[in-house]
């Protein structure tokens, strides 16, 4: 494919973003274009809203897959280009228009130009939430199709357009979101002492998960909790009876993850005694931690490195997460960052990655997957 149909197909992604498990359009639109190549070597199966379309190889020894993510965000776009989202309110705001189009671009080739290996093109929904990869990964879709190792990459906005940022092991770290929902007795504001305010016991529960960190995590280590949202109250005169608390959760280590949380849990005994209250608490979407196998990793850097392919940059752990990480946990592979070129970040609804990092993608994963440049690090 060339520059100018790949643009009309990342545009055409970019235009109907959805939600995790309804992407529905989306795999239309995969299936549709997937049905215009080459079938001699082919293979498709859905899996809910995704798409896995094997290409045969010609003698394979190895099964490996790329997996590019599908769902878009709750986000109102704001960049302003003739092709912006057409689902009001929701918007490709962390680049898997991108990926999309990558995984379709590699797709189109191996099924005019087969490979010797087996290669799986894993079109996964959900990874912003509530989670695609652990079901998929589960499926008995997936599992008859099962790759011997498996790559992905994501878009970076701070990286220019021909680098690549990655490093072995630990990349993105373990994740978990957190609802806690703080239930007392509302009352008149001048009779605080026949109610019981959650407003109060909102703030003095933020507080005290601030020490968390600091006073129960190996200073070596690694761990955030950050508090996004707090809805507590319906009028200045009221004492609020319910109070909602919404964040997130970061670590570098899964038993670092269980502490935290067991921490958290602790605080939250405390404040039900401390303000007679009771509480739910949901940790809804967990993400495991994105770790790229060594010896697999540094082959894809010297692979790139020698033949010029790309500039590669060997980037710090983020505290980002990417349920990618499930299959990584499983399947040898790795991840690593595309340079989007973008002076706005992931999530924001101005984020529009530089098309051009799509002809770069391909031209370093092409000949990896061809010249099975992997097979060195297997």
């Amino acid at each position: 494919m060339d520059a100018v149909q790949l643009a009309s197909v990342r545009q055409a992604f970019h235009q109907i973003p959805e939600l995790g498990f309804a992407e529905h359009q989306t795999q239309a639109l995969l299936l549709s274009l997937i049905s215009e190549l080459p079938q001699t070597h082919l293979q498709v199966t859905t899996w809910r809203t995704g798409v896995l379309a094997l290409v045969r190889g010609a003698a394979p020894t190895r099964r490996i897959a790329y997996r590019a993510d599908m769902d878009g965000l709750p986000i109102r776009e704001e960049t302003g280009v003739p092709f912006a989202s057409t689902h009001d309110g929701m918007m490709h705001a962390c680049g898997h228009d991108v990926h999309m189009t990558i995984g379709y671009g590699l797709l189109s080739h191996f099924a005019t130009h087969q490979p010797v290996d087996d290669i799986l093109f894993v079109f996964q929904p959900a990874e912003e939430g509530p989670g695609g990869a652990l079901p998929m990964l589960a499926s008995d879709e997936f599992q008859a199709l099962r790759p011997d190792a498996i790559f992905a990459l994501h878009v970076q906005p701070d990286l220019a357009v021909g680098e690549i940022g990655l490093r072995p092991g630990i990349l993105f770290a373990n994740t978990s979101e957190l609802f806690i929902d703080l239930i007392g007795r509302g009352g008149h504001a001048a009779f605080p002492h026949r109610a019981n305010d959650m407003v109060v016991a909102g703030a003095q529960f933020i507080s005290a998960i601030q020490s968390i960190v600091s006073r129960n995590i190996d200073p070596l280590d690694a761990a955030v909790i950050t508090i996004g949202r707090l809805e507590a109250g319906t009028k200045q005169n009221i004492i609020a009876e319910q109070a909602r608390i919404e964040g997130t959760i970061r670590a570098l280590s899964n038993d670092t993850m269980g502490r935290v949380k067991q921490r958290i849990e602790s605080v939250l005994d405390g404040i039900a005694r401390m303000f007679d209250c009771t509480y739910a608490l949901d940790y809804g979407a967990n993400y495991y931690q994105v770790w790229n196998e060594e010896r697999l990793t540094e082959g894809f850097i010297s692979f790139v490195e020698t033949r010029s392919l790309a500039r590669v940059k060997r980037v710090p752990t983020a505290m980002t997460g990417e349920d990618f990480g499930y299959f990584l946990r499983d399947i040898p592979g790795f991840l690593f960052w595309l340079g989007a070129e973008t002076p706005y970040g992931l999530h924001h609804a101005k984020m529009l990655p530089n098309q051009a990092c799509v002809e770069v993608a391909l031209k370093v994963l092409i000949p990896y997957f061809r010249e099975r440049g992997y097979l060195g690090a297997l």
